[in-house]
């Protein structure tokens, strides 16, 4: 007759403490986790902008109401363009604090160009009235706007300074923390 040796008191008790240690682990990070309040990517953002110092591509676009644009007519300001497009989550996480930034910073002759990746008018007008966009909106339907500045990532925002020198490069979302703390220094120049 072969037996099957039976475990030990001793090792079934060790499991069981075992057990009982790695549950009580989920439990502690179970609460822990829960009474952390959720942030959002753009609040958590904490990358500062690359500075550079190159000069503003010649772009010329097309904005929401069928004019031609170009971001040479904005010499002599301060342009934040921010290439977006609305089915990108970080984008619609910046626009309340873009938004906020360029009405503060408006009369001081800063600009805000938000560029919309290929995408048509029907598509970006009932987001722009949905976040309350008062600054300029151009489509870029060639993506050319994302040729000229070199990039590949949504949302990525350029400052270019009165001269028409780009000084500033991010490639992600913006928090208002860094915008108050590198763009303001520009526009003051």
């Amino acid at each position: 007759m072969i037996t099957t040796p039976q475990p030990s008191r001793i090792r079934f008790f060790a499991m069981m403490l075992m057990g009982m240690g790695f549950i009580s682990v989920g439990v502690v990070l179970f609460f822990l986790m829960k009474n952390t309040p959720p942030t959002t990517a753009v609040q958590d953002f904490s990358a500062v902008p690359a500075k550079v110092d190159f000069a503003a591509p010649e772009l010329v676009l097309e904005d929401l109401a069928g004019n031609t644009v170009s971001l040479r007519e904005h010499l002599g300001s301060v342009v934040l363009v921010n290439l977006w497009a609305t089915w990108c989550p970080p984008c619609k996480d910046e626009m309340p604090t873009l938004q906020a930034f360029y009405e503060k910073y408006k009369k001081d002759g800063f600009v805000l160009i938000a560029i919309d990746q290929e995408e048509t008018r029907d598509v970006v007008e009932p987001f722009v009235e949905e976040f309350g966009m008062t600054f300029p909106i151009w489509l870029d339907m060639d993506w050319q706007a994302q040729r000229e500045f070199n990039t590949s990532s949504l949302p990525s925002s350029y400052v270019i300074d009165r001269s028409g020198r780009v000084r500033l490069m991010w490639i992600g979302g913006i928090s208002k923390k860094n915008l108050e703390k590198y763009v303001p220094d520009l526009i003051t120049e």
